[in-house]
């Protein structure tokens, strides 16, 4: 398979199991060689990954994020329905074999924004790109090499400070992003793309 066929091949997969052919062991380490080896400014490598598996993937959907969520959306007032509806949707993704939450290393950024100065306001948004790459590149190889589904979803600031508390997480380690795996049960649909003339410019 050419790589513009394993992209083609990523999509966003929402009906997730756990009857994955690939152990476990497989799938951790794709996803720790993918991270590996993608690429980061100055080769500074700011992105951490925790992964959870099986249970310990369902707990973090079901109980640390239903219940972060559920707070929030009382204190904003949200009713019922909408609540139920959240922990559905959460109960889904608690069905896939592993979530790998995503985090940049803030010490790493701040130590390159004072050792060079003269890009230290693009330190934070190189992070951001490399966390991108990451997760996109992990989330690219659990497809190509295990033939894994995977959604990424971005529950944080809200679910920050129990995801630091519940797994022992490092204050300076900011979290990105959640990258949930599994057996496909689903498959995606057709994807629509825009007008190429929206989209691209070329010169030459």
């Amino acid at each position: 398979m050419s790589f513009l066929e394993e992209l083609k091949n990523r999509r966003t997969i929402y009906a997730l199991g756990r009857e994955t052919k690939a152990s476990d062991e497989k799938i951790i380490e794709t996803i720790k060689e993918a991270v590996r080896q993608s690429p980061s400014a100055f080769n500074s490598q700011t992105t951490r990954v925790l992964i959870l598996m099986n249970d310990h993937a369902g707990k973090f959907w079901n109980e640390l994020v239903a219940n972060e969520l559920v707070k929030t959306m009382k204190d904003q007032g949200l009713g019922e329905e909408a609540i139920a509806g959240t922990k559905a949707k959460l109960a889904g993704f608690g069905n896939a074999k592993g979530v790998a939450l995503f985090f940049e290393d803030q010490a790493v950024v701040k130590g390159l924004q004072e050792q060079f100065p003269l890009y230290a306001d693009n330190f934070p948004i190189w992070s951001e790109q490399a966390s991108g790459i990451a997760s996109v590149n992990a989330w690219t190889a659990l497809s190509s090499e295990l033939g894994i589904g995977a959604n990424l979803q971005h529950y944080n600031p809200v679910v920050d400070d129990a995801v630091a508390s519940t797994y022992g997480i490092p204050a300076n380690w900011k979290l990105r992003g959640q990258l949930n795996f599994g057996s496909i049960e689903e498959a995606a649909g057709d994807k629509d793309f825009m007008a190429d003339e929206d989209r691209f410019k070329v010169i030459g």
